[in-house]
Order: C-alpha cells, then sequence, then structure tokens
C-alpha cells in the first residue's frame, strides 16, 4: 500500500526536521507538510492549516487522504504559560480534530502524536523517573500532555485508532529556533556561544534536565512509527530517556571547543517550570518493546551542534 504523509505543525523544531526525514522515506510529492504560518525556504508540498479550524482540516483529509498523520502543533510550556486558555484550546482541540479523522476514515492507518516529561509533576520520582509513577503536572502543557495522553489511549482501547507517543525530554538541534520551550536554553547557548561568546541562562546552573539530540529524536519516532504494531504495548505514551546534563556541563562541553566562552545565570518564571520536572528518565521500557537505543552523549552531541551551527553562520 503506497504510504502518503501529513505532518501538522511542521515549521517547529522537530516539524522541519522530521519533514526532509519523512520525504527521504516517502518521496516529497507524498508528504505533506502544513503549519498555521508559511514557513521560510520549505520545498516540497504545503499548505497553510490552522488545526483548529476542523473544516478546513477535513478538506485536507479528503483531498490528500494521508495514511499517516504526524500531528505536532502545539503550544509549548513557556509560551502556554502566558496563554493558559490558548494552550489548552490548541493543544486538546487539535488532537481530538485529529483522533476523530483518524477514527472517522480507514484510510488513516496511523498517527503520532508526542507527548513530554511535563506530564510528571511535583510528586514524581525525579531520578530515574518510571514509564508507570505519579503524574500531577502543575503547567497548562503538561495538564493537556497528560490528557492527551489518556485520549491517546482510550481511543486506541475503544475505537482501535493506532496512535502512537513519545514523552519527549527537551529537543536539542540545529536547523530550526527555540520556540518557547524550558528545556529551549540548551538550543540557544550554542547560537550565542558562536555569535557573541556569552550567554545569560534562564535557569540555575545546577538545574538537570533530560534533554535529546535530534537525530536520536528523529530515529525514536521513526522506529516506533516503522515498528509492528504488535510492539507497541503502551498506547498513552513512551518514557524517552535522552541525556541529562545542568546549564553547567553543557557551558563545559561548549568550552572543549570555545575555551573563552562565558556564561551567566538570571533564573526565571520558567525555573519553576524545571524545578517540578525529572532530572533523569528510565525508558527501559521503550528498549525492550521496540529496541530503542541512544546514540549521542553530551560532548558527541556538542561537536556537532558547534560544527553544523558554524557551517551554518558561514553560509549565511
Amino acid at each position: 500500500m503506497k504510504e502518503r504523509v501529513l505532518v501538522i505543525g511542521s515549521a517547529g523544531q522537530l516539524g522541519t526536521e522530521l519533514v526532509t526525514s519523512l520525504r527521504d522515506i516517502y518521496g516529497e510529492s507524498e508528504v505533506m507538510a502544513s503549519d498555521i504560518r508559511n514557513p521560510e525556504n520549505m520545498n516540497g508540498p504545503f499548505t497553510q492549516l490552522d488545526i483548529l479550524d476542523k473544516a478546513a482540516f477535513g478538506r485536507l483529509i479528503q483531498s490528500f487522504k494521508p495514511t499517516q498523520i504526524y500531528h505536532l502543533a502545539a503550544l509549548l510550556s513557556g509560551t502556554a504559560e502566558k496563554n493558559p486558555k490558548l494552550g489548552w484550546t490548541l493543544n486538546m482541540d487539535g488532537l481530538f480534530h485529529v483522533l476523530d479523522a483518524a477514527k472517522e476514515n480507514d484510510f488513516i492507518k496511523k498517527v503520532y502524536w508526542p507527548s513530554s516529561i511535563a506530564v510528571f509533576g511535583s510528586n514524581t520520582p525525579r531520578q530515574n523517573t518510571p514509564q508507570n509513577c505519579v503524574m500531577d503536572p502543575n503547567t497548562i502543557y503538561g495538564i493537556t500532555k497528560l490528557a492527551g495522553e489518556r485520549y491517546c489511549e482510550y481511543y486506541f482501547e475503544k475505537y482501535g485508532v493506532d496512535v502512537r507517543s513519545l514523552r519527549y525530554p527537551g529537543l536539542i538541534g540545529y536547523k530550526s529556533m527555540p520556540g518557547g520551550g524550558t528545556t529551549d536554553y540548551a538550543v540557544s547557548i550554542y547560537h550565542e556561544a558562536l555569535k557573541t561568546g556569552k550567554y545569560t541562562c534562564f535557569l540555575n546552573e545546577y538545574t538537570y534536565l533530560p534533554m535529546a539530540y535530534m537525530p536520536d529524536a528523529l530515529r525514536a519516532t521513526l522506529e516506533l512509527m516503522h515498528t509492528d504494531a504488535s510492539n507497541v504495548k503502551v498506547r498513552s505514551s513512551y518514557n524517552l530517556a535522552g541525556i541529562s546534563f545542568s546549564p553547567k556541563e553543557i557551558t563545559a562541553a561548549i568550552q572543549q571547543t570555545l575555551p573563552d566562552f562565558e556564561i551567566s545565570y538570571e533564573p526565571d518564571f520558567r525555573q519553576a517550570i524545571a524545578d517540578s520536572w525529572p532530572q533523569s528518565i528510565d525508558d527501559s521500557v521503550a528498549m525492550n518493546d521496540w529496541g530503542w537505543n541512544l546514540e549521542y552523549d553530551l560532548n558527541k552531541m556538542s561537536v556537532d551542534m558547534l560544527d553544523n551551527l558554524t557551517q551554518m553562520y558561514q553560509t549565511s
């Protein structure tokens, strides 16, 4: 069967790179990118879409007839705290529109929806956070992700929708700029290290958070979506551990290449968000179910980030 893939929220940090990977697999014409805004430098099929416009989404579904949907559109943690009602509406109604489309259209065979470590909260074990534990998020983003996980599992159990999900840690990549998340310092710091040699961090130096380098996050996403349905034993969302480090440690890694790089600290409201999240994640369930394994550590990631960003700035 020929695969046709729709990516919603394709202009974001994950979507930008995921579209490229999917087109390498399925062909450019078979992967439709969509976003509420027109992205710069986006090649291949693209349609402007507000996922909250259910009628427009329905027309797109019927005209393109995707076999797979990657639903990435969301308001991230820091941004959603500034506009809680929009965060709830976008994150939840958008997901319902996608799940309902999959329930009502037999040609949609699989749905991917990303969750986050933001589903965890102050009563969650912070070290090696297990797959199943207390989940009491205190941010709008985390609340919508937890609710979304429950609905994804519900639509699988009640309607047979083959929905798959990962709880992403912070994502670090060089192909797009940060989008308002609490972990985004770990992207901005590389840019500022090269542009100015200095960075002011909005978290304190000892704030440990799980992160994943984009090549690992992309590989995990595609491996989960391509594994046989019988291997997918978790229909809420799988833990994805990534690598855990602090701003102080990422600074030291950057200084291996740029010894004069300097950092200062001015924690803001995102510090409280970070303090409610796990410091490290146990993703052994993903390893056991579908063979997940991490490739990049902090030093390997830092070298690759700085190499690629240096090339990008030299050619821009």
